[in-house]
């Protein structure tokens, strides 16, 4: 009997695997992905599945005629092989992170009457999760109150390293190691109103802006720490006091897994605009600002350098619970 695991496309969903299946070392695991997406590039090589598969699979949503056409074919042609897969690893459960690379094995998880348990990573459920949720065996949410499972998969480091905060000494721009050409430029505007304040920055950049940004900072004669992608990203949310970011879902609840106060800039154009929702989630319960790109307002920001962090960081401690990933596990192996 094994666990089958499926879904990804980008990082955000494959994150969520990543995080359940160092929890089930003694078990038979199975992925099956996509061949387009990121699914090969975290788990071709992947010793500890079993066996993984990535079938030919593209997205339905934001096709034309033809597009939609080709991609419900190719959708009934996966959803044949993955319920071979299924039958021959003797699947007892089947783990769904949603994107599209999660169709065809979810859809023949229910034809073939296994239980599929579906983790939402954002606020905005996506199409293919809001389709399958009602014959979904348990959906799990850290946005909704009856999900059977609130906490969210993040390693335990950042509630470990969790601290309140007071007023703002350090302060961490986030536009994740692809960076976000939005929150560059709002840094940029901001630095030498730091550098007044004596505010020390923070800067995730992206890969491909780190000379730029560098540049740009030594022009104007402010020190910064900029960097792309990097292993130590809960030591730089722990040492800042209020972070700007991308509200994507693991930045979201490390952020506040680690009591850090944070000002919300939505990736414009993400599916459904779930950005703009998780920031919301958090926004609604006033642990968190947001402000829309196109609404950005350097002046406004400047105001929230000088608010007091402690009631909202002391709010974000007890937003998240711990375990997020160690729980979700269980579930799968109790089924």
């Amino acid at each position: 009997m094994s666990i089958v695991m499926t879904g990804g496309g980008t990082g955000g969903h494959l994150t969520i695997i990543k995080a359940v299946k160092e929890h089930l070392l003694d078990v038979e695991l199975i992925y099956i992905g996509s061949t387009k997406g990121q699914d090969q590039a975290w788990f071709a090589e992947d010793k500890q599945f079993k066996s993984v598969h990535f079938l030919p699979t593209q997205g339905v949503v934001n096709q034309g005629f033809l597009g939609k056409f080709k991609s419900v074919f190719m959708l009934i042609k996966a959803t044949i092989k993955a319920r071979k897969i299924l039958k021959e690893s003797k699947a007892k459960t089947v783990f769904c992170v949603g994107g599209f690379s999660a169709a065809p094995t979810s859809f023949a998880a229910i034809t073939l009457g296994i239980p599929l348990v579906i983790h939402e990573q954002n606020a905005a459920i996506g199409s293919l999760n809001k389709l399958l949720r009602s014959r979904a065996k348990a959906f799990i949410s850290s946005y909704e109150e009856q999900s059977p499972i609130k906490a969210y998969p993040i390693k335990n480091e950042y509630f470990e390293k969790s601290r309140i905060r007071e007023n703002i000494q350090t302060i961490m721009f986030l536009g994740g190691s692809q960076g976000a050409k939005a929150i560059n430029e709002l840094a940029l505007e901001l630095a030498a109103t730091l550098k007044e304040k004596n505010i020390k920055i923070i800067h995730q950049a992206g890969e491909r802006n780190i000379e730029e940004v560098q540049k740009a900072y030594s022009e104007l004669e402010i020190e910064a720490e900029v960097f792309g992608f990097s292993t130590k990203i809960s030591d730089y949310m722990q040492e800042a006091d209020f972070a700007i970011a991308r509200s994507g879902a693991s930045t979201l609840w490390e952020l506040s897994a680690i009591a850090c106060p944070a000002l919300y800039i939505p990736y414009p154009y993400a599916a459904a605009d779930h950005q703009f929702y998780n920031a919301k989630f958090l926004v609604d319960q006033d642990v968190a600002w947001i402000m829309r790109e196109k609404e950005l307002d350097v002046q406004k920001v400047i105001e929230l350098l000088d608010e007091n962090m402690q009631e909202k960081s002391e709010k974000l401690q007890g937003m998240i619970e711990k375990n997020g990933a160690l729980k979700i596990a269980e579930l799968l192996k109790n089924l």
